[in-house]
């Protein structure tokens, strides 16, 4: 066991121990990376740690070979474990039995109820294959004398506002997603194929993390051009080999990652001079996110900003091609619909100081192309600070080509 060696964030600690004492939970055990993450600061790889809070002390349970990376979080203690014993041909639920054990006594748990992971969750890749505990971890903790109790609204809670030390960690990862956006629209032109444009645009997210103090950061890029950029409201993006044309509109979304921390971002960019239909649809939908983010402060509901947004781009007359919500949280989760605050026309959520979210007005027009901007908030009690204010005006987004 190690004690902490960097500065413990506090203020995710109190929220955490606050919202424990409210559900009259004795601590709370958590296995999913991104809970792992908000509960101790360490984003696991694998996906066998798990963070155990209680009322002494926030104490990790990690691999022996990721422990470098559970130092950088700010648990109070790790209790690192050798997984993949020769001895046992399902080696995690053993191996782990006797470290979970250890850090439950650290962490002062002795009541009987604590919360756990139990319903459907969006879970962000962590690595190529990843371990999901499912119903071992609460057979573990009954063997210890522990009752789970199903804490995913505890959670949902918690992730719903970042601490000052989140809130910074997102900025960075938005920070070094707009250095992939600066290459990679540099490279956009005429006879490149989606793919390609795509890769130009993912390559930058890991070769820039180091400098930015990060140790893992990477992402997923999707480009679609043309009439392919219609489909792009859909539960997935695609890149093809499609090359692209001159003078169409070029949908590049993006979700990167940095340490955990997790972006939704995407531009709609131009290869050359936009003709009037084009600056028609670039009119409604930047109209549409400048008054989303002004309508955007604590007090205000979320189904507000949604319609901020949507009356603009109704207005213009595209309201049937606006075909999904403004927005949703971000942070933790990359794309997730249920995430807090939700900008939907049926949310019931109401914002406040601490919570980010994207805001992401579009338009699809069916057989020609898709339309959308989608930026990174923060809210503050200022109001709105935009944590990706690159390539924001359409004088940004319009790509013009010199001769060869």
């Amino acid at each position: 066991m190690s004690a902490r060696p960097f500065g413990r964030d506090d203020e995710r600690v109190a929220s955490i121990r606050a919202a424990l004492e409210a559900s009259s939970l004795d601590g709370l055990i958590c296995a999913l990376p991104s809970n792992v993450l908000l509960a101790s600061g360490y984003w696991p790889v694998i996906g066998t740690a798990c963070a155990v809070v209680g009322p002494h002390a926030t104490v990790v349970v990690a691999p022996r070979d990721e422990y470098d990376f559970a130092r950088a979080g700010w648990a109070d203690a790790i209790v690192a474990f050798d997984a993949g014993s020769l001895e046992n041909l399902d080696p995690v639920a053993h191996d782990i039995r006797e470290p979970l054990r250890s850090a439950i006594a650290r962490a002062g748990i002795e009541g009987a109820r604590v919360g756990v992971e139990s319903g459907p969750q969006h879970e962000p890749s962590t690595y190529v294959g990843a371990f999901r505990f499912g119903d071992v971890l609460g057979d573990l903790l009954r063997q210890e004398g522990l009752t789970p109790v199903p804490a995913d609204d505890v959670l949902s809670h918690l992730r719903s506002r970042v601490t000052a030390r989140e809130h910074d960690a997102i900025a960075g990862a938005c920070a070094i997603a707009q250095r992939g956006f600066a290459a990679g629209s540099s490279a956009l032109r005429p006879g490149v194929t989606e793919s390609e444009a795509a890769e130009r645009f993912r390559a930058p997210l890991g070769i820039t993390a180091e400098a930015s103090g990060v140790r893992r950061a990477g992402g997923y890029v999707f480009a679609m051009s043309g009439e392919n950029g219609a489909n792009a409201f859909g539960a997935y993006a695609r890149s093809t080999s499609r090359r692209m044309r001159d003078g169409e509109l070029v949908l590049v979304h993006c979700n990167s990652y940095a340490d955990g921390y997790w972006t939704d971002i995407t531009r709609t960019y131009c290869l050359g001079e936009p003709g009037e239909r084009q600056r028609a649809l670039y009119d409604a939908v930047l109209s549409a996110r400048d008054a989303a983010i002004a309508s955007i402060r604590p007090g205000v509901r979320a189904a507000a900003v949604d319609a901020a947004a949507r009356d603009v781009i109704a207005s213009r007359g595209f309201g049937a091609q606006f075909k999904h919500s403004t927005g949703h949280g971000v942070g933790f989760v990359a794309i997730d619909a249920r995430a807090h605050p939700r900008l939907h026309p049926a949310s019931t959520d109401v914002l406040r100081a601490g919570m980010v979210c994207n805001v992401e007005p579009a338009i699809y027009v069916d057989g020609y192309c898709g339309l959308r901007h989608c930026d990174m908030i923060a809210v503050t009690e200022a109001g709105a600070e935009v944590l990706t204010p690159f390539h924001e005006r359409l004088e940004d987004l319009v790509l013009h080509f010199g001769s060869a």
